[in-house]
């Protein structure tokens, strides 16, 4: 009876064993990757830093121009210019011989119509008879640059309290009322 007893205590040691040694290995875990808790934030202050920003302004306009017509279109210069060019022919005949007569009699020809045509124009638009001239809208648009300053939140300085002690840290973000912490515990020997 009594090896009966030692037998089932041995046995009941055996099942409990190696459940404590499991739990012990996971505390062990727990101390070296550290336990979790809650500080009370105190204050969050934000980092703030100013930086220069360039921005594009787009103005755009929209400027009325005017096209005149072709020179035909002014009244009276058409038997200007042939008269001229008849003139001008008939100068350029009197030089040269051959087939330089015919290239001098066609070149007086050509300066004398334009010479009579653009005399013509001239004396139209002086007396108010100018070519009719038509309107239309041209958009127009320009970029320039405008500078202004602007806030960047860098993160966050966060004043907390952890078992009555007061600490300060910088986070990306604002944390709210409380701060998550991982407690960890490391032996230190003293030498």
């Amino acid at each position: 009876m009594k090896n009966r007893n030692l037998l089932l205590g041995l046995c009941a040691l055996a099942l409990v064993l190696p459940g404590l040694a499991a739990a012990d290995h996971e505390d062990d875990r727990r101390t070296e990757r550290g336990r979790y808790v809650y500080g009370r934030v105190i204050k969050v202050q934000p980092v703030i830093r100013y930086v220069t920003v360039r921005v594009p302004v787009r103005e755009c306009w929209d400027e009325r121009r005017y096209r005149s017509h072709s020179s035909s279109a002014y009244p009276g210069t058409g038997g200007s210019t042939i008269v001229g060019a008849i003139i001008g022919g008939l100068i350029g005949n009197q030089f040269g011989s051959g087939g330089g007569r015919r290239a001098t009699t066609v070149l007086g020809a050509l300066i004398g119509g334009s010479l009579a045509q653009k005399a013509a124009i001239r004396r139209a638009e002086s007396e108010g008879r100018g070519a009719p001239q038509e309107s239309y809208v041209v958009h127009r648009c320009t970029t320039s640059y405008d500078y202004r300053e602007e806030e960047r939140i860098d993160g966050y300085d966060v004043t907390y309290r952890y078992k009555g002690d007061t600490y300060l840290t910088r986070m990306p973000n604002d944390p709210g009322k409380r701060i998550r912490l991982r407690v960890r515990i490391t032996p230190v020997a003293d030498y």
